[in-house]
Protein backbone atom coordinates (compact mmCIF):
# COMPACT_ATOMS: atom_id res chain seq x y z
CA UNK A 1 0.00 0.00 0.00
CA UNK A 2 1.19 3.78 -0.91
CA UNK A 3 2.57 5.62 2.21
CA UNK A 4 1.11 9.30 3.65
CA UNK A 5 -2.74 10.41 3.04
CA UNK A 6 -2.61 10.73 -0.11
CA UNK A 7 -6.47 10.70 -2.49
CA UNK A 8 -7.18 7.22 -3.57
CA UNK A 9 -6.77 6.92 -7.08
CA UNK A 10 -9.95 6.67 -8.77
CA UNK A 11 -9.39 7.85 -12.54
CA UNK A 12 -12.47 6.61 -14.92
CA UNK A 13 -10.55 6.22 -18.43
CA UNK A 14 -13.93 5.11 -19.54
CA UNK A 15 -14.76 7.84 -21.92
CA UNK A 16 -14.36 7.35 -25.56
CA UNK A 17 -11.99 10.41 -25.16
CA UNK A 18 -10.67 10.31 -29.20
CA UNK A 19 -14.57 11.26 -30.12
CA UNK A 20 -14.32 14.14 -28.54
CA UNK A 21 -10.72 16.02 -29.85
CA UNK A 22 -11.30 18.65 -32.21
CA UNK A 23 -8.57 18.98 -35.04
CA UNK A 24 -8.08 21.85 -37.17
CA UNK A 25 -6.35 20.11 -40.43
CA UNK A 26 -8.28 22.17 -42.64
CA UNK A 27 -7.75 25.51 -41.77
CA UNK A 28 -5.67 26.44 -45.39
CA UNK A 29 -9.64 25.13 -47.02
CA UNK A 30 -11.24 27.19 -44.79
CA UNK A 31 -8.86 30.38 -45.26
CA UNK A 32 -9.22 30.07 -49.30
CA UNK A 33 -12.98 29.76 -49.23
CA UNK A 34 -13.63 32.87 -46.96
CA UNK A 35 -11.13 34.77 -49.64
CA UNK A 36 -13.21 33.52 -52.38
CA UNK A 37 -16.36 34.23 -50.59
CA UNK A 38 -14.73 38.06 -50.14
CA UNK A 39 -14.34 37.97 -54.34
CA UNK A 40 -17.84 36.81 -55.03
CA UNK A 41 -19.14 39.44 -52.50
CA UNK A 42 -17.10 42.31 -54.32
CA UNK A 43 -18.86 41.08 -57.27
CA UNK A 44 -22.08 41.25 -56.36
CA UNK A 45 -21.75 44.50 -54.29
CA UNK A 46 -19.99 46.12 -57.39
CA UNK A 47 -19.54 49.00 -57.68
CA UNK A 48 -20.42 49.43 -53.99
CA UNK A 49 -17.73 49.45 -51.21
CA UNK A 50 -17.06 45.70 -50.14
CA UNK A 51 -17.19 47.09 -46.38
CA UNK A 52 -20.43 48.30 -45.64
CA UNK A 53 -21.76 51.79 -45.29
CA UNK A 54 -19.41 54.69 -44.27
CA UNK A 55 -20.03 54.66 -40.22
CA UNK A 56 -19.22 57.24 -37.58
CA UNK A 57 -16.17 57.27 -34.59
CA UNK A 58 -17.25 57.14 -31.59
CA UNK A 59 -16.18 56.32 -28.19
CA UNK A 60 -16.09 52.93 -26.24
CA UNK A 61 -18.51 52.75 -23.37
CA UNK A 62 -17.89 53.06 -19.93
CA UNK A 63 -14.66 54.31 -17.77
CA UNK A 64 -12.49 51.69 -19.34
CA UNK A 65 -12.92 52.28 -22.88
CA UNK A 66 -14.53 55.82 -23.37
CA UNK A 67 -11.04 57.11 -24.30
CA UNK A 68 -10.91 54.57 -27.23
CA UNK A 69 -12.22 55.79 -30.49
CA UNK A 70 -14.47 52.81 -32.88
CA UNK A 71 -17.25 52.76 -35.56
CA UNK A 72 -20.54 53.72 -34.45
CA UNK A 73 -24.17 52.02 -35.87
CA UNK A 74 -25.02 55.53 -37.84
CA UNK A 75 -24.58 59.48 -38.02
CA UNK A 76 -27.22 61.38 -35.87
CA UNK A 77 -29.84 63.61 -37.88
CA UNK A 78 -28.24 65.94 -36.45
CA UNK A 79 -24.79 65.35 -38.40
CA UNK A 80 -26.35 64.62 -41.29
CA UNK A 81 -28.13 67.71 -41.53
CA UNK A 82 -24.47 70.23 -40.97
CA UNK A 83 -23.45 67.60 -43.81
CA UNK A 84 -26.14 69.10 -45.75
CA UNK A 85 -27.65 65.26 -46.42
CA UNK A 86 -31.12 64.40 -46.47
CA UNK A 87 -31.70 61.87 -43.56
CA UNK A 88 -33.77 59.60 -46.53
CA UNK A 89 -30.89 60.31 -49.16
CA UNK A 90 -28.11 59.10 -46.95
CA UNK A 91 -28.64 55.07 -46.62
CA UNK A 92 -29.18 55.18 -50.79
CA UNK A 93 -25.10 56.90 -51.07
CA UNK A 94 -23.80 54.84 -48.59
CA UNK A 95 -23.91 56.44 -45.57
CA UNK A 96 -25.53 53.88 -42.32
CA UNK A 97 -27.82 56.53 -40.34
CA UNK A 98 -29.35 55.95 -36.65
CA UNK A 99 -31.64 58.13 -35.62
CA UNK A 100 -31.66 57.32 -32.11
CA UNK A 101 -28.22 58.97 -31.40
CA UNK A 102 -27.33 61.96 -29.69
CA UNK A 103 -24.41 64.47 -29.96
CA UNK A 104 -23.55 64.68 -26.23
CA UNK A 105 -20.68 66.95 -26.93
CA UNK A 106 -19.78 69.61 -30.13
CA UNK A 107 -16.04 67.86 -30.66
CA UNK A 108 -18.46 64.82 -31.89
CA UNK A 109 -20.53 66.59 -34.24
CA UNK A 110 -17.89 68.66 -35.67
CA UNK A 111 -15.43 65.24 -36.40
CA UNK A 112 -18.48 63.36 -37.58
CA UNK A 113 -19.17 66.00 -39.97
CA UNK A 114 -16.20 66.80 -41.43
CA UNK A 115 -16.05 62.90 -42.06
CA UNK A 116 -19.54 62.95 -43.98
CA UNK A 117 -18.31 65.49 -46.17
CA UNK A 118 -14.80 63.89 -47.21
CA UNK A 119 -17.02 61.16 -47.74
CA UNK A 120 -19.36 63.18 -50.22
CA UNK A 121 -16.00 64.98 -51.78
CA UNK A 122 -15.12 61.59 -52.39
CA UNK A 123 -17.81 59.78 -53.67
CA UNK A 124 -18.63 58.76 -57.01
CA UNK A 125 -22.58 57.99 -58.04
CA UNK A 126 -23.42 55.57 -60.27
CA UNK A 127 -26.68 56.31 -62.19
CA UNK A 128 -29.31 53.60 -61.79
CA UNK A 129 -29.49 53.07 -65.65
CA UNK A 130 -26.62 53.85 -67.95
CA UNK A 131 -28.16 55.47 -70.93
CA UNK A 132 -30.25 57.86 -68.25
CA UNK A 133 -28.39 60.45 -65.56
CA UNK A 134 -30.69 61.86 -62.93
CA UNK A 135 -29.09 65.02 -60.63
CA UNK A 136 -26.66 64.32 -58.40
CA UNK A 137 -25.06 61.28 -60.28
CA UNK A 138 -21.22 61.39 -61.10
CA UNK A 139 -19.78 62.57 -64.33
CA UNK A 140 -19.16 60.17 -67.59
CA UNK A 141 -15.32 60.73 -66.90
CA UNK A 142 -15.76 60.29 -63.21
CA UNK A 143 -17.06 56.81 -64.13
CA UNK A 144 -14.72 56.11 -65.92
CA UNK A 145 -11.75 56.18 -63.21
CA UNK A 146 -14.00 54.95 -60.36
CA UNK A 147 -12.58 52.05 -58.40
CA UNK A 148 -14.25 49.58 -55.77
CA UNK A 149 -12.84 50.01 -52.32
CA UNK A 150 -11.99 47.34 -51.02
CA UNK A 151 -11.75 46.96 -46.93
CA UNK A 152 -12.70 50.00 -44.70
CA UNK A 153 -13.86 53.31 -45.52
CA UNK A 154 -12.20 56.03 -44.72
CA UNK A 155 -10.24 54.37 -41.93
CA UNK A 156 -10.37 55.33 -38.10
CA UNK A 157 -6.86 57.41 -37.47
CA UNK A 158 -5.84 57.23 -33.60
CA UNK A 159 -3.52 60.43 -33.21
CA UNK A 160 -0.48 59.89 -30.97
CA UNK A 161 0.26 62.19 -28.46
CA UNK A 162 3.18 64.27 -28.93
CA UNK A 163 5.70 64.37 -26.21
CA UNK A 164 7.94 67.56 -25.55
CA UNK A 165 10.96 66.72 -24.51
CA UNK A 166 12.53 69.37 -22.18
CA UNK A 167 16.15 69.99 -20.14
CA UNK A 168 15.98 69.46 -16.48
CA UNK A 169 16.89 72.71 -15.18
CA UNK A 170 18.77 73.45 -11.87
CA UNK A 171 15.34 74.53 -10.83
CA UNK A 172 13.31 71.81 -11.23
CA UNK A 173 15.83 69.80 -9.49
CA UNK A 174 15.62 71.95 -6.60
CA UNK A 175 11.60 71.66 -6.44
CA UNK A 176 10.02 69.48 -3.77
CA UNK A 177 7.13 68.09 -5.15
CA UNK A 178 6.04 66.77 -1.42
CA UNK A 179 6.75 69.46 0.16
CA UNK A 180 4.49 71.69 -2.03
CA UNK A 181 1.74 69.64 -1.87
CA UNK A 182 1.80 69.36 1.94
CA UNK A 183 1.93 73.52 2.04
CA UNK A 184 -1.07 73.61 -1.02
CA UNK A 185 -3.36 71.28 1.64
CA UNK A 186 -2.60 73.16 4.56
CA UNK A 187 -3.30 76.53 2.84
CA UNK A 188 -6.71 74.98 1.67
CA UNK A 189 -7.75 73.77 5.06
CA UNK A 190 -6.88 76.98 6.77
CA UNK A 191 -8.62 79.39 4.16
CA UNK A 192 -12.16 79.61 5.49
CA UNK A 193 -10.74 80.75 8.66
CA UNK A 194 -7.48 83.05 7.31
CA UNK A 195 -10.88 84.87 5.11
CA UNK A 196 -12.72 85.13 8.35
CA UNK A 197 -10.03 86.49 10.04
CA UNK A 198 -9.15 89.30 7.50
CA UNK A 199 -12.98 90.15 7.26
CA UNK A 200 -12.62 90.59 11.12
CA UNK A 201 -9.49 92.82 10.78
CA UNK A 202 -11.29 94.69 8.11
CA UNK A 203 -14.17 95.47 10.09
CA UNK A 204 -12.16 96.72 13.03
CA UNK A 205 -10.25 99.03 10.69
CA UNK A 206 -13.37 100.93 9.52
CA UNK A 207 -14.41 101.11 13.36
Amino acid sequence: MVRHNNVVPNGHFKKHWQNYVKTWFNQPAHKTRRRVARQKKAVKVFPRPTAGPLRPVVHGQTLKYNMKLRAGKGFSLEELEAAGIPKKLAPTIGIAVDHRRKNRSLESLQSNTQRLKTYKAKLVVFPRKAHKTKAGDSSPEELATATQVRGEILPIVRETPAVELLKVTDEMKSFNAYAKLRLERTNKRHMGVRLKRAAEAEKEDKK
